[in-house]
């Protein structure tokens, strides 16, 4: 509830009534600070408060071995529980598409299928000989030209050299993977981190993500592996630089049969990371990492305490700072499991990507810890192949090549679809109150009494109604900006409106159409910026256009802390409400919402939890999850994103809670 202290009467404001011509340029903006920095603020302050907790939990646990060994074992299975159930393995299906002779090894184009109808290409090196053979698994960073790539080339064929045979693979949305593509299999997006995010958002309403399926596709490229006859099963490595060094660490911290392993261009700082450049793309990072308590060298810690060379660059963009860190926590932990000589750091001064001095650190720590051997390796003159030559296929990509590829999104849809079962079922057997429960555990709601303070900045009297300006507070949340027009003459058959315009208040308050037919209608109108909207929302180069979304790096912030932006957003709703709740003149009047894009199914979430919420009025905004997915590369769409919804429920089911509210779409 409002505390009453803080709420002042309107007959008492009306006192120190503030000129409507004195405002600044701005006469709608209410927070008197650069408030398009508030949310990302706001979302950043809560992540470091999970990551102290988790430092002071790593600091106890490093007291004994035991207690590391207990943390480790915790990671582990946070870690599981975020990736979820894995599909069936199936059979590989795998082909030998072409096998060329070099000078000292073997090159074979590879493809098989991670899941029925869904291929992975791939090149594999070997050696002369017969081995068995120690072998690498190298996972690609995010160059289009993937397994291609002159680095990733060298570094495989250097491993063959060295007596290893060395997998590259394709990553999904690279290479022969691109997973949108034309009729005649041409790309259609500008690279893998944005189908990688569109992707992600979809997999997201499902209980997926594209860590998970980047994860499947590495655990079958070791299947595939490991069934060769020239490859020894008990000496197995994996590496793998910038995108390909996140798949590492998310490799390792699960597939136990690596023995070794050597990322490159990544490990650091979660927490800083995002302080100093957000986030990035789909299958860096998965929803609730953050409430967990996860950060990136805990994929290692995982791993722990297997040999693992973490390898950087001094002037690289992946703040090195933050390796550092990270690297300081991995020793302690090797440390107190008495092994320090397992853990290390290779630094050369250059930049992003595995360079000749990491390729041969990467092989050299490789021969140490499978084959004995310290002799420090040395790269010669290496010629690499053009990229057609490298091709599985002979499109070039498998949506092309193979009749009836099936896609990622084409998964994501079909799994959608089939959970319809789950959520009839979960209607079924779930009483109303039930429903809103997990509603409310989805969008991680708070529970309990609503404590809001309300800061009037300014009223103003006009003719026929009045202007109040304030901001809304609540101990520990984001500040809510509201405008609230009130009618001269208020009736008890009238409206509340409650307008919440995506694009900010503003746009409806400088344009008295929208107001005056309210007012003279007798309906007073609150106009609300929920958090990243209106003078909230942040400047466009505060998000990179790649990711296709205005607001992309605050919902991941978001999902990464386990508050879902739509859940933050509804909150602000009934921030709102509360407010209403004490204002003598309107507190018994019914409340239609009219609200537009992101904020139109936050109305509806509000609706089915608070019936004071008589109508709404929604236009431009998805009435079905099922857009998301059935028009994966529209913009925007990650605002929308609660992960896991669709096992419960879509946006109709939700509106069967509530029969007698009218709702309305434009």
């Amino acid at each position: 509830m409002i505390s009453r202290k803080s709420y002042i009467p309107f007959c008492l404001i009306l006192s120190f009534l503030i000129s409507f011509s004195g405002q600044a340029q701005d006469p709608y903006k209410i927070m008197d600070w650069k408030s398009e920095f508030t949310l990302r603020t706001w979302l950043l302050q809560e992540m470091d408060q999970q990551y102290d907790l988790r430092r002071t939990a790593l600091a106890s646990a490093l007291e004994t071995g035991g207690g590391i060994a207990g943390y480790r074992e915790a990671c582990r299975h946070k870690y599981k529980k975020l990736i979820g159930d894995l599909p069936p393995l199936a059979p590989l299906e795998a082909t030998v598409m072409k096998r060329v002779q070099h000078n000292g090894y073997v090159i074979e184009n590879i493809v098989f299928e991670s899941r029925p109808g869904h291929h992975v290409t791939s090149n594999l090196y070997l050696p002369y000989g017969k081995g068995p053979f120690p072998a690498a698994l190298i996972f690609c960073g995010h160059e289009m030209t993937s397994k291609a790539t002159e680095s990733y080339q060298k570094t495989a064929i250097l491993f063959a050299l060295n007596g290893f045979a060395a997998l590259v693979v394709d990553p999904i949305s690279q290479g022969e993977r691109v997973q949108f593509t034309d009729s005649d299999g041409k790309r259609i997006l500008r690279g893998s981190t944005t189908e990688h995010t569109l992707l992600n958002a979809g997999a997201n309403l499902t209980g997926s993500n594209i860590v998970a399926w980047e994860l499947f596709d590495n655990v079958r490229s070791l299947d595939y592996l490991i069934s060769r006859p020239e490859v020894d099963a008990e000496r197995l490595g994996c590496l793998g630089n910038s995108g390909g060094g996140v798949q590492t660490a998310y490799f390792i911290a699960y597939d136990d049969r690596i023995k070794v392993a050597a990322p490159c261009s990544n490990i650091a700082s979660r927490e800083r990371n995002y302080e100093l450049y957000g986030t990035g793309d789909g299958c860096q990072q998965m929803p609730f990492e953050g409430r967990e308590q996860l950060e990136i060298a805990d994929f290692l810690i995982m791993f722990a305490p297997k040999p693992v060379l973490i390898l950087a660059g001094r002037f690289d963009f992946v703040d090195y700072r933050g390796t550092e860190t990270a690297v300081r926590e991995l020793s302690e932990v090797y440390r107190t499991f008495g092994e320090p000589e397992k853990v290390k750091l290779f630094t050369y001064d250059d930049g992003h990507g595995i360079s000749r001095p990491k390729r041969e650190a990467a092989v050299t720590w490789f021969r140490q810890w499978l084959c004995a051997d310290t002799v420090p390796v040395r790269e010669g003159a290496i010629e690499v192949l053009p990229e057609e030559a490298t091709y599985c296929t002979a499109t070039g990509q498998v949506n092309s090549f193979f009749a009836g590829e099936k896609n990622v999104q084409d998964f994501t849809l079909e799994m959608a679809r089939e959970l319809g079962g789950s959520r009839e079922a979960f209607f079924a057997l779930s009483s109303a109150e039930e429903i809103r429960l997990k509603l409310r555990e989805l969008l991680s709601l708070q529970n309990g009494r609503i404590d809001v303070k309300a800061e009037a900045i300014s009223i103003e009297q006009h003719k026929n109604f009045r202007l109040g300006k304030y901001i809304l507070r609540r101990e520990g949340e984001v500040p809510l900006p509201c405008l609230f027009f009130i009618p001269e003459k208020i009736s008890s058959v009238d409206t509340l409106v409650v307008w919440l315009n995506e694009s900010g208040k503003a746009a409806i308050a400088s344009d008295y159409v929208n107001i005056m037919p309210q007012m003279r209608a007798g309906n007073p109108v609150l106009l609300a910026d929920l958090r990243g909207m209106g003078e909230a929302a942040e400047s466009p180069e505060a998000n990179e256009w790649k990711y296709y979304n205005r607001e992309y790096h605050n919902t991941i912030i978001s999902l990464h802390i386990g508050q879902p932006l739509p859940g933050q957003r509804t909150e602000d709703i009934f921030t709102l409400l509360e407010f209403v709740s004490v204002q003598n003149l309107i507190k018994d009047l019914p409340v239609k919402i009219i609200a537009s894009g992101s904020a139109g199914p936050v109305a509806i979430y509000a609706s089915v939890l608070d019936d004071h919420i008589s109508k709404i009025e929604i236009d431009h905004s998805i009435r079905s999850y099922f857009e998301i997915l059935e028009r994966p590369m529209e913009r925007d769409w990650y605002s929308y994103v609660i992960p896991d919804v669709l096992k419960f429920f879509d946006i109709p089911d939700l509106l069967k809670l509530r029969p007698e509210m009218v709702i309305t779409y434009k």
